[in-house]
């Protein structure tokens, strides 16, 4: 059984963050990192899509703008696993089949 490989690349959680909050809010990414408690390098790389989402980014989000950090977790994972897809990695041959 093999998954079907996945036609388009999907949202980043930058791409996310951008449009879905911080274009809705008039939010600049600056004033969101200083809400983060972070800098706002972190936020412009997330949001460019040059840095992944990490755990404790993903409560912080989750935290600022009543989402789950499961829901950052989950989009930077589908991103994660697109590109891994892609980069041709020979896959093993299934141990066991389903009955």
């Amino acid at each position: 059984m093999s998954a079907m490989p996945r036609r388009r690349e999907p949202t980043t959680p930058g791409e996310i963050l951008r449009e879905e909050f911080l274009i809705p809010l008039a939010m600049t990414q600056k004033q969101l990192a200083d809400h983060l408690g972070c800098d706002v390098k972190v936020v412009n790389r997330i949001v460019n899509g040059r840095a992944a989402v990490s755990t404790e980014m993903a409560l912080k989000l989750g935290a600022a703008f009543r989402t789950t950090p499961e829901f950052w977790l989950n989009a930077q994972k589908a991103v994660d696993l697109y590109k891994a897809s892609r980069e041709g990695t020979e896959l093993p041959l299934p141990l066991v089949r389903a009955s």
